[in-house]
């Protein structure tokens, strides 16, 4: 089988994560994976805001479980990497842009041996002023939508197993 369609098959969420923090070099390749996501008209604006810093990860992980109203447990799974995908507002595709770099994120992930998930929430998050500064301080101009977190990280336990697909979910017209 072809080994970019043996990943897509195999990929799961993980869920489970060693606190334990990845290589640079393996999140440097990831993120780059990430950024040859197809975009529209190849304009790449979607952007990745890569979070090793442990202080910053757990104010966003507290961000998050704010916007969820559930602050009992980690909404990242204790993955100790969080990769954030923004896209600027005014690009038509920003949000699909986006999703396109949040899946090639995943499969880089996956390839590589870690774990990811992707963790949504940053849409909200990056509307706050917090966010929006940490933005500002990294030298990003202008107005950016959180698309969605990728947290990565060393998987603690199993890779899941897959779900059987769904029936009667393609229609062909020949």
């Amino acid at each position: 089988m072809n080994e970019v369609i043996k990943a897509i098959k195999e990929r799961r969420s993980i869920r489970s994560f060693k606190a334990q923090m990845p290589k640079k070099e393996e999140l440097e390749q990831i993120i780059e994976a990430g950024l040859y996501a197809a975009s529209g008209m190849g304009k790449q604006s979607a952007i990745v805001v890569a979070i090793t810093n442990k202080d910053v990860r757990d104010r966003l992980m507290k961000a998050n479980q704010k916007v969820m109203n559930m602050e009992d447990r980690d909404p990242f799974y204790g993955a100790p990497a969080i990769l954030v995908v923004l896209a600027p507002k005014e690009e038509a595709n920003h949000v699909y842009d986006g999703s396109l770099v949040m899946g090639n994120l995943l499969l880089a992930t996956h390839a590589l041996g870690l774990g990811g998930i992707w963790i949504h929430r940053a849409k909200q998050e990056f509307e706050e002023e917090e966010w929006k500064q940490l933005l500002k301080d990294l030298g990003v101009e202008g107005e950016y939508e959180g698309i969605g977190h990728c947290a990565v990280g060393y998987i603690d336990g199993e890779i899941p197993e897959a779900k059987p697909r769904k029936e009667n979910r393609v229609y062909w017209v020949e």
